[in-house]
Order: structure tokens, then C-alpha cells, then sequence
């Protein structure tokens, strides 16, 4: 019971990064009504960024390093809006989704190509405290990560439901038409969303980074599929679902991989959303239904 109670416990908290992740994917389709499916690969990129802090200035702080990921996040988000839908008509949904992929598989291959695909070690903070009550042990550097997690959740939302900038996205993801006869800017505001999604996704993938130790090309598919899980779970367009996803995703693999090994985790977590497409497949938080 220990030992479950432990790896439930790890997997909430490391879980709030799948949490971030999914939010990015929600918050887009949910303005845009798209999928962006370079958003984990960009996620990490703007991580991998975060690391040229240490080669402009060896020794610098973690937070530095942070802080250069969430900027080069907000900047990736930008620039894959720039090319992957400014440009293209967005009646045509399949040509969005297909840049989206190219995009996906163009910042894998230049992460690939500048680290000769060899895993990068990662700054951690208080990866040496460790709060122990009883036998039940938690790890500072997850406590980090999820505090850090929820606080970017916060201001998510006070984003949203606080500001002008969070109204107007409301009122183009309910209806993009009326929201611009209202002199509402809608590629503006799209462009915003994706800066915003891009500086959480740069915090998510730094958090991973920090809370694995190291990043490497191979965590892009992985993240993508589990962002899209998250997705999916929490009901498409629902951020409070994201969130609620991300942790019960994180937790359930922690659990998986306790009592049928890290070969068959993903499996079980594959298997966790067929039951949510089956027998629940709006999602914990399904979008109401009735006239528009």
C-alpha cells in the first residue's frame, strides 16, 4: 500500500506537466478549432533553447535557464502560427493539420541534427531535497514541478477570465464571425493564443527536462500522444479537463508501470483512453450541446 500510495503520489506530480501540455492543445482547438500537433515537439524545443544559457554563461542559475525556455517557447509558438496557419486557408482543416506534422517532424529533425541526437543533461532544482514522513517519501525536484505547473495554471486562467485579452478569446472561440463584427481582431488574437500556449508549453518541457534530468529527441512522439490523451480525456475545448487528465493520466502510468513495467505502461495508458472513447467520449468535461 506504500509503495502505491508513492508511485500515485510521484505520478500526480510529474503529472502536471502532461496537464500543461494537454492545456496547449486544448486552448488552440479550442479558439482555432485545429489541432496543432508540433505543439510537444515545440515544447521541448523551446527547452532545448533554454540550454544555450549555459553556453552564453557556464555556471548560470537554473532559473536562468527556465526562463530562456519559456521566452524561446513563446517565440516557437509565434513562429509555428506564422507558418503553419497565418498563411493557409483555414477552411481547408487537413492542410493545417498536415503543416503541423511537417512542423513536428522539422523541429525533431533540427534538435536531431544540433545535438547529434545525443540526450542533453538538464538543470534541476532541489533534486537533493527529500521530505520524508514516515516511509513515504516525496522528491523536491516534483514538488517544483508542480508548484510551478499550478501556478502557470493559475495565471492561465486569470488570463482568461481576468483580462481583455482572455475575453476576446472567449468570444472568438464561442464565434469567430460575430466576435469580429465586434472589432475584434481574430488573427491577433490567434496569433496571441499561440505565444500563450507557446510560453506554457516552454515551462512544460523545461519541467520534464528537470524532472527526467536530461531531454532527448525521443521524448517528442511520446509527449505528443500524451498530450493528445490528455486532450481527449478531459473533453476536447475543456482547460479544467486538461488539467484534471493530466494528473490521472500521470498517476495511472506511475501505477501501470508498478505492477506491469515500464515496457507495458503505455499500453495501459493507450487502453485508459479506448475506455474513455467508448463508454465516455466527450471527455470528463463533454462540451454542452444545443443551438449556436
Amino acid at each position: 500500500m506504500l509503495d502505491l500510495l508513492q508511485v500515485v503520489s510521484d505520478g500526480l506530480l510529474f503529472g502536471a506537466t502532461y496537464a500543461l501540455i494537454g492545456i496547449g492543445f486544448t486552448l488552440v482547438f479550442g479558439v482555432m478549432h485545429k489541432l496543432n500537433l508540433s505543439y510537444a515537439a515545440a515544447s521541448l524545443g523551446g527547452a532545448y533553447c533554454g540550454l544555450l544559457v549555459l553556453k552564453v554563461a557556464a555556471g548560470a542559475p537554473a532559473g536562468l535557464v527556465f526562463l530562456g525556455a519559456l521566452v524561446a517557447g513563446g517565440v516557437i509558438g509565434w513562429l509555428v502560427y506564422l507558418t503553419c496557419f497565418h498563411f493557409i486557408p483555414l477552411s481547408n482543416p487537413l492542410a493545417t493539420l498536415m503543416s503541423t506534422v511537417g512542423m513536428l517532424l522539422l523541429i525533431d529533425e533540427i534538435i536531431v541534427h544540433v545535438t547529434a541526437g545525443m540526450p542533453q543533461n538538464y538543470p534541476a532544482m532541489f533534486e537533493d531535497v527529500m521530505l520524508h514522513v514516515g516511509g513515504f517519501t516525496l522528491r523536491g525536484d516534483l514538488l517544483l514541478v508542480f508548484l510551478l505547473s499550478v501556478l502557470c495554471m493559475a495565471g492561465l486562467l486569470a488570463l482568461l477570465y481576468r483580462t481583455k485579452l482572455g475575453l476576446a478569446t472567449r468570444a472568438v472561440s464561442q464565434q469567430a464571425v460575430a466576435a469580429q463584427l465586434c472589432g475584434i481582431r481574430v488573427a491577433r488574437v490567434n496569433a496571441l493564443t499561440f505565444i500563450v500556449t507557446g510560453l506554457l508549453g516552454g515551462v512544460a518541457g523545461a519541467m520534464i527536462g528537470a524532472a527526467v534530468g536530461a531531454l532527448s529527441p525521443l521524448l517528442s512522439a511520446p509527449l505528443t500522444v500524451k498530450g493528445l490523451i490528455v486532450t481527449v480525456i478531459g473533453g476536447l475545448g475543456s482547460i479544467p479537463g486538461a488539467i484534471i487528465a493530466g494528473l490521472l493520466v500521470g498517476g495511472f502510468e506511475n501505477v501501470f508501470q508498478l505492477y506491469r513495467g515500464v515496457t507495458e505502461r503505455d499500453f495501459y495508458v493507450m487502453l485508459l483512453l479506448f475506455a474513455f472513447l467508448i463508454f465516455r467520449p466527450g471527455g470528463l468535461f463533454a462540451p454542452k450541446t444545443g443551438r449556436d
